[in-house]
């Protein structure tokens, strides 16, 4: 595609701003709601519950991190990973304490960055054809295709919520929580598609204040007439704001729990880490390979994959220490670069720097907070979407005349989206890295009746 703003463009500081607020808002609910996933699994509450503002921070200074490491060529943001959520989980469950629950959720994240380090050496020594042979276009294709396709059901059930809850369920009845979330859609296709200059580098912002004036009045009616269906803002969450607040980082909460870690119990978190780091691996080269077909650049040869990995393992070790949620390459992010057009490494870090300073804001966490479910879903369809197209492309130049290529897309199609995933005690193979390593086993075995030909 064409790019507005390539990798080293460098927009005006004004437009710079509004272009890293929108990199925020495509990333913001994923990264900040990892955190309260991991407080209801692990029955979090009160001082004990992890922080969303701090996984904000971590999310920033990670980001920041992988930007150094990959030479700032990459435009790739990274937040917090939902591949980990198991391991979280099982770092709080084998401990003794939530204080030495969080010592473990540093502990993991930094094995499982050591994973990619290692991995990092392995392929500057060897080099990255062998992975160009392992993972063609007819398994890097659907496999990105298949990321984009399995948050399909996430956006499509935040279309249908509000932030307004009662009993611990959205309150907002399901078609006006639906009527707002496509409004949102709507208005960010139109912007991308009719719009002039700057309408059509920021559809995501427009659309997203869009769909929040327009759950406002909603909110607002429903107050007004006493009737919770129609309340999709939880606007309470305001009330005793404060302007300035240091989040709760993780480390903090860990240096009590350190002296309550054991042999056993460092075992046990490795054992709910390492897996999952050489499934995340897989991901990492699809959305880098992703990433390089939309700037049309090798990523992988230039800065070179050894220094995505670096920047990736290091990173997340980074976001881990201060948020204790381990980072990822966000396809979110990806998404936001196709399609805005801009690919501007410079927006990737204002947004990670934004992500810093606003974690110890109150207004500004709590407005990015309160935005309905159903705004972010309407935004996520055009996001996933676009992640799903840009693995179809790739397809696109792969031969299906022919039956080798054909089974292994189909392969990798039908096990990921039928969410085939494999469990392994604490250790999860998610549908995905299941589908991806299903696709290369087929790719090697009917690829030898081509070596004989």
């Amino acid at each position: 595609m064409k790019l507005v703003y390539g990798v080293k463009d460098k927009p005006n500081f004004g437009k710079l701003i509004v272009f890293a607020f929108q990199q925020l808002l495509a990333i913001l609910a994923a990264t900040i709601v990892v955190p309260v996933i991991i407080n209801g699994n692990a029955g979090l509450t009160g001082d004990d519950a992890m922080s969303q503002s701090a996984a904000l921070f971590g999310a920033g200074v990670g980001t920041v991190v992988y930007l150094l490491f990959t030479k700032f060529r990459s435009p790739v943001f990274l937040g917090s990973s939902f591949a980990f959520l198991g391991s979280m989980t099982a770092a709080f469950a084998g401990a003794v304490s939530a204080q030495a629950g969080y010592a473990g959720l540093i502990i993991g994240a930094a094995l499982a960055g050591l994973v990619y380090v290692v991995i990092a050496v392995i392929v500057k020594v060897a080099g990255v054809k062998w992975i160009d042979k392992l993972m063609p276009k007819q398994v890097i294709g659907p496999t990105v295709a298949l990321i984009g396709l399995s948050l399909a059901g996430a956006a499509i059930s935040d279309l249908q919520q509000g932030k307004y809850y009662v009993d611990g369920a959205s309150s907002a009845h399901p078609l006006i929580a639906i009527l707002c979330g496509l409004i949102t859609l709507f208005v960010v296709m139109i912007c991308s598609v009719y719009g002039k200059k700057t309408a059509k580098l920021i559809p995501f912002i427009i659309g997203i204040l869009a769909g929040y004036a327009v759950a406002a009045i909603f909110t607002g009616i429903g107050t007004a007439t006493g009737n919770d269906a129609l309340k999709l803002i939880d606007f309470s969450v305001f009330s005793g704001m404060k302007i300035f607040s240091v989040p709760s980082f993780t480390f903090l909460k860990a240096a009590k729990g350190f002296s309550e870690v054991d042999g056993s119990y460092i075992a046990s978190v490795a054992m709910a880490y390492v897996p999952v780091a050489f499934v995340v691996f897989a991901e990492h080269i699809a959305d880098h390979k992703n990433i390089s077909s939309i700037i049309e650049k090798d990523l992988l040869q230039d800065p070179g994959l050894h220094r995505t990995l670096l920047g990736d393992g290091v990173g997340s070790i980074a976001g881990a220490f201060f948020g204790g949620c381990p980072n990822t390459t966000y396809g979110e992010s990806i998404g936001c670069v196709a399609i805005t057009g801009n690919a501007s490494v410079v927006t990737i870090l204002t947004t990670a720097i934004i992500c810093v300073l606003i974690s110890f804001l109150d207004p500004f966490v709590l407005f990015l907070g309160s935005i309905p479910n159903c705004v972010m879903g309407g935004v996520c369809i055009a996001l996933y979407g676009f992640i799903a197209v840009s693995g179809l492309k790739m397809v696109q130049k792969v031969n299906l005349e022919d039956n080798h290529n054909l089974f292994v897309v189909s392969t990798i199609l039908i096990t990921g989206i039928g969410g085939l995933a494999l469990n392994f005690g604490k250790i999860t193979i998610t549908a995905i890295a299941t589908a991806l390593i299903l696709g290369i086993i087929a790719n090697v075995v009917l690829g030898k009746k081509k070596k004989k030909a």
